[in-house]
């Protein structure tokens, strides 16, 4: 039994040894730098000078055969450099082949990866393609994981992709102003392509690629520059975004009406409506009546009737703590109400109505504030 467990042992290391290309690889350099230092201590032990001793044992690992640099004239050297030539030469066999291997091995990687991914881009349908993994993107990869929506990322940038890559999203190296790469992203079974790339020229450039492969692509693309949004949509684009115009606007939102952001962040039902309301062209705003307002003191009759059914009110919070859903038009808005309105068209516009000064009420000759 202890024969066969000796064996057994054996077989067990060498398949941890050799189960391994890289760990054969790392075993075969330290054995051959091994030998290269105690080969080279011999010689130098018979009276060779360094140079002479580690020249020599180079020349005998790598099989060179350019000759003794000093004569092989004792025992001794005769068994060292026997002792050389075959452990050496047999070291440089497997350091040959372990490199091989390793080669081989991460190519094969590459090779399965590469062919696993297209695999995975070749089953989306329906799916959105984002040009481009930067702040954008990534804002845009976060919300469409959190929706299930599949989509597929396109990186110019490999350290960018692969940093897409780890956190689970499907990406893809590649120009996505060249066709060819649209057309590996699956553009033609794609619904919808964002390019949020900083860069106005190539946007407008995916976006003229993008639909002449697709002519029923819904295109969203970036732009920059004022003059960008109207080259995008003669490029094709169906939606045009303005980061610096849609932070501009909200910052004035959060200053024209600072109720709407907290109320809409302390109701989670609100938000939902308002994002399903947003997909029928809709929005929902909150405004707060203010002291000798445009439309404080009159009824919700007239505050929507002033508003050319620019909007109309669906609830009202009194400062009291009385809230009103749904009210009549003979409902009185009074100072420090907060009004719900359901918006269409402009929100600024339909919340300056409400923040305008009231009109002066003329009187006879006479106009009384």
């Amino acid at each position: 039994m202890e024969p066969e467990a000796n064996v057994s042992a054996f077989s067990k290391g060498a398949s941890n040894v050799l189960g391994s290309p890289l760990r054969v690889l790392s075993g075969t350099l330290i054995f051959v730098a091994s030998l290269f230092c105690m080969s080279t201590l011999g010689y130098m032990s018979a009276g060779w000078p360094l140079g002479d001793a580690a020249y020599m044992v180079v020349l005998t690992i790598f099989s060179v055969g350019y000759g003794e640099v000093r004569p092989i004239d004792s025992t001794f050297l005769r068994l060292l450099t026997t002792a050389t030539i075959v452990l050496g030469c047999t070291g440089m066999i497997v350091l040959t082949g372990a490199l091989v291997q390793v080669f081989t091995l991460f190519q094969f990687r590459q090779l399965l990866g590469m062919g696993k991914m297209q695999t995975d881009i070749d089953k989306l349908k329906d799916h959105a393609i984002i040009c481009g993994y930067g702040r954008i993107g990534i804002q845009l990869a976060r919300a469409l994981t959190e929706a299930r929506h599949p989509f597929l990322i396109v990186e110019r940038n490999p350290l960018k992709a692969d940093d897409a890559k780890a956190h689970g999203y499907l990406a893809l190296v590649g120009e996505a102003t060249h066709e060819e790469t649209l057309k590996q992203a699956g553009i033609l079974r794609a619904r919808v392509l964002a390019s949020v790339l900083p860069d106005d020229a190539a946007n407008v450039f995916i976006t003229l690629s993008a639909r002449s492969l697709n002519p029923q692509l819904q295109i969203i693309a970036r732009g920059e520059a004022p003059t960008t949004e109207r080259k995008l949509f003669q490029a094709g684009a169906d939606k045009v975004v303005m980061p610096t115009h849609i932070g501009a606007e909200r910052i004035t939102e959060l200053i024209l009406f600072p109720a709407t952001d907290k109320i809409m962040h302390d109701a989670e039902h609100i938000s939902d409506a308002r994002r399903f309301l947003h997909d029928l062209g809709l929005d929902v705003e909150v405004v707060t009546a203010a002291p000798g307002g445009a439309l404080t003191g009159g009824s919700v009759g007239e505050a929507e009737r002033r508003g050319n059914s620019a909007f109309f009110i669906v609830q009202i919070d009194r400062a009291n703590g009385q809230s009103i859903p749904h009210p009549g038009e003979d409902v009185g808005i009074e100072p420090g109400d907060a009004v719900m309105l359901v918006v269409r068209g402009s929100r600024l516009a339909a919340g300056a109505i409400f923040n305008a000064p009231a009109r002066p009420v003329k009187h006879g000759r006479a106009y009384l504030g």
